[in-house]
């Protein structure tokens, strides 16, 4: 696939895709998890480039949704779908899915459906689980300051470089470099096998094929991709067993070894690390309360002991120079040994120093006595250099260990947190089609005769989604259309939302989702024209406009649906009824599907040049100054007016009116609202 040639992604993005291991593959089944992944690429981004990548897939040309109102009602919809999300993801991946014209794409997107809506497992507990699981991030600042790679040769430093980022690499002339370098690192790794055999002290390892092994040599690399995941990851693996998904790995071996990574990336639960990190951590403040220890003991001793010094042994004390330290030695030197011994007792516990750290750190106080007691910084720093290396060398092995246990799962922990996050995406879809009772519709393909025209769509029980009343006060809706259609009735008896359901069930059709009906079927259109109610008589140029667009309908849209909400306000009755009833018959003789509602439905129907469809929302009557309206249009009928029924009601109650008490003409004559009536026959 040529990742240029998708519509939005330029040379820059085709570079940053080409770092995933598949991404024709991720682009051709809709994952925008592992698309995000790519560097620079945001999830948002991600949904767009994976919307361009099927479309180019299935040859759609786009432009489904031809007007605002179209664009609008497919917004409105996708919103009632991204509210019944749980993660970010899901609401980004559903962005995915749109209208199409494409057979292939509908089919895909229906069998994706269908198996949304058998889901059973949509419980708070998967909700709450789902709450804490997000894409999956490759970090990019993972740095190791206690490890290097050394090198004699220019092109396998820069090569070192580029295949190992997270670790210094230098240039040495011979061993004599490499064991400086061994003085100021933990760890150094050799690239050249010339230094094998060299003797050098600290860790230095000769590993020629390093840079062919980078896990091995720099674990952390790994761990931290596990480390910057672990909480996504453990979500992840609740969400399978909660909702009792097959998982992509063993989630027992999976969960034990993020368990032992800390979230710095360190292992965790090794007992002989622990007290290494804790004996570098706290060396200087040990050595310290060491110091103190001894100190206190002495001056004790000082304190407690009467030292008698003669004549002439203070003389040649002092004719030879000597000072306190001399003094201790001869009078106080078992006291000194004491409290030196127990510096030294103190220091080693503190740190729970093994036998051969132990014995470096008793060097840390010596034998001549003096007075403070202090420590030999040269030993400490020693001892520090010792205990660091100790713990480095731990915790690479254990670093690798751990490393070599999950390296083979990554690809499936992105599998994992991947089948989680379209899990939401799948409940979601369940989720709405359950709460507004909707079925899968049956798309059929356009009619191939110039017989009768087949069905442009026929729904039985709709409900609008886009109503903000309850579902269960909304009254079901019946409508079938072939052709194009005038769509007469009352005001508020529900012309507008019929309009706003059938194009609901074409849109949510073309994405190839449930829709909200007990059975739908509906041909596969090229494109959705809705054009909602204008607000008041358009200006010229926007009535030219308008007709402009409808004069382009009837010169090639024989596979659109066109759904008009009173076209006749855009300028005067009279002229709005002959351009209607022009503009269906173009459309009629162009084999379009339509449905144009108006309240000139009898003059258009006058003033056409074929059999107009007039289908009629009817209103039953006025109820204590209520319409009772029967919401499914009945087919071939020009419903009444909402002044017609006015004017029958005040007829009927002129009727009922008792003869005045003079016993003249009643209170009010029915004639005249008889006369009225007749008009509109």
């Amino acid at each position: 696939m040529d990742l240029e040639s998708i519509p939005g992604v330029g040379e820059k993005t085709a570079r940053a895709l080409e770092t995933l291991d598949d991404p024709e593959r991720a682009l051709q089944r809709g994952d925008v998890a592992t698309v995000a992944s790519a560097p620079g690429i945001s999830q948002g981004r991600a949904a767009r480039i994976v919307r361009g990548a099927i479309r180019r897939q299935h040859d759609d040309p786009g432009g489904f949704l031809a007007t605002d109102r179209a664009r609008d009602v497919y917004r409105e919809l996708l919103a009632l779908l991204k509210a019944r999300t749980v993660t970010d993801y899901a609401a980004q991946r559903l962005e995915t899915i749109y209208p199409s014209p494409s057979p292939s794409r509908i089919e895909d997107v229906q069998a994706f459906a269908r198996r949304a809506i058998d889901r059973e497992c949509d419980s708070a507990a998967v909700r709450t689980a789902l709450e804490d699981v997000e894409s999956l991030r490759t970090p990019g600042d993972v740095r190791v300051r206690e490890r290097c790679l050394a090198t004699t040769d220019a092109e396998r430093y820069s090569s070192a470089r580029e295949a190992i980022p997270e670790l210094s690499v230098e240039i040495v002339e011979d061993a004599q470099g490499l064991a400086e370098l061994a003085r100021g690192y933990s760890t150094v790794i050799a690239l050249d096998e010339s230094f094998a055999g060299v003797t050098i002290d600290g860790d230095v390892q000769v590993r020629p094929d390093a840079l062919e092994n980078p896990a091995d040599v720099v674990p952390e690399r790994s761990l931290a991709f596990y480390a910057r995941n672990r909480t996504r990851l453990q979500a992840a693996i609740e969400v399978h067993r909660e909702a009792g998904l097959e998982p992509a790995c063993d989630l027992d071996a999976l969960e034990d070894g993020l368990s032992r990574l800390e979230a710095d990336g360190t292992v965790a639960g090794d007992d002989e690390l622990d007290r290494l990190t804790v004996a570098v951590d706290d060396l200087d403040a040990a050595a310290s309360a060491a110091e103190s220890v001894a100190n206190d003991r002495l001056r004790e001793a000082i304190q407690a002991q009467d030292v008698t010094i003669e004549g002439s042994d203070l003389l040649s004390l002092v004719e030879r120079g000597a000072g306190v330290d001399s003094l201790l030695s001869r009078e106080l030197a078992d006291e000194y040994a004491a409290a030196v011994e127990s510096a030294r007792e103190h220091l080693i516990d503190a740190l729970e120093l093994d036998p051969g750290e132990a014995e470096i750190a008793r060097r840390a106080f010596g034998d001549e006595p003096t007075f403070p007691v202090e420590r030999d910084e040269d030993v400490i720093s020693r001892l520090r250099k010792d205990l660091t290396a100790t713990k480095e060398r731990r915790a690479g092995r254990l670093k690798r260990e751990l490393a070599a246990d999950l390296a083979d799962q990554r690809e499936d922990a992105r599998r994992l947190v991947r089948d989680a996050l379209e899990l939401d995406v799948e409940l979601a879809i369940a989720r709405f089609a359950n709460e507004f009772e909707c079925t899968m519709p049956t798309v059929r393909e356009p009619s191939t005769t110039d017989d009768e025209p087949s069905v442009g769509f026929a729904i039985d029980g709709g409900r609008s989604p886009l109503l903000e009343e309850p579902l269960k006060e909304i009254d079901p809706v019946d409508y079938e259309v072939s052709g194009v259609a005038l769509l007469s009735g009352v005001n508020s008896g529900g012309k507008t939302s019929t309009l706003d359901l059938v194009a609901s069930v074409v849109v949510l059709t073309h994405m190839g989702l449930p829709v909200p009906a007990e059975d739908v079927e509906v041909r596969r259109f090229d494109d959705l024209h809705y054009h909602a109610k204008t607000q008041g008589t358009l200006d010229a140029g926007a009535f030219e406009s308008t007709v402009r667009e409808f004069a382009d309908l009837a010169q090639g849209g024989e596979g659109s649906l066109v759904l008009v909400d009173e076209l006749e306000s855009i300028t005067e009755p009279g002229a709005s009824a002959k351009i209607i009833a022009g503009i269906l018959e173009a459309l009629s003789e162009n084999g379009a599907t339509g449905v144009f509602v108006s309240h000139l439905a009898g003059e258009i129907r006058e003033m056409a040049d074929y059999d107009v469809t007039v289908d009629g929302i009817e209103a039953v009557g006025l109820v204590d100054g209520e319409l009772e309206v029967n919401r499914s249009p009945v087919k071939d009928h020009l419903a009444r007016s909402t002044p017609e029924l006015i004017v029958e009601k005040l007829a009927e109650e002129a009727a009922e009116e008792p003869v005045a008490a003079n016993g003249g003409s009643p209170a009010e004559s029915p004639v005249f609202y008889d006369r009225l009536l007749e008009k509109f026959n």
